[in-house]
């Protein structure tokens, strides 16, 4: 039900703000570029969901559940943290892996905290953009202020959850 409101709101949004522009040329180049988004988003969509569900079915759910399930209890948020920044690729992988890894019996909270893990300190982007734009002072600083925020979601999340 939240997916669908959330999704009846963004709709609403989208068509106020596009009866908001002020011409023709500002509303062809709004569908351009909605195409456009589309074109690029739908495949990797695709592909990591069916990704996702046959990484699921491989996963050996035993072993997920002793290494990152609830049971495991902090070495689990631990194990997750560690692994957020090794996982290469973007954002469709790294959702369908936690995905996957949920769906084989990792706790919610391991989730994410590797999901978060990843988020802050992928070593993709970290190497890619952070340090060819922002310099090795700048991304170590970012760095150091944020180490504490996975624990701390995982902390939040174990206490909601």
């Amino acid at each position: 039900m939240n997916i669908l409101i959330g999704t009846v709101l963004i709709t609403v949004a989208a068509i106020w703000l596009w009866c908001k522009l002020p011409n023709d040329d500002w509303r062809r180049a709004s569908y351009r570029a909605s195409y456009d988004t589309l074109l690029f988003t739908a495949p990797r969509i695709l592909v990591a969901l069916l990704g996702a569900g046959f990484f699921a079915e491989l996963l050996p759910a035993d072993q997920v559940r002793q290494v990152l399930g609830a049971e495991a209890g902090v070495s689990a948020v631990l194990l997750a943290i560690a692994l957020g920044p090794i996982t290469p690729g973007g954002a469709f992988v790294s959702f369908a892996i936690a995905a996957a890894a949920l769906k084989a019996g990792a706790a919610p909270v391991a989730a994410v905290a590797y999901v978060t893990s990843w988020s802050l300190f992928s070593m993709t982007k970290i190497f890619a953009y952070e340090l060819s734009f922002m310099g090795r002072s700048a991304t170590l600083s970012r760095i150091l202020v944020s180490l504490p925020v996975p624990f701390a979601v995982a902390a939040l999340a174990a206490l909601l959850l």
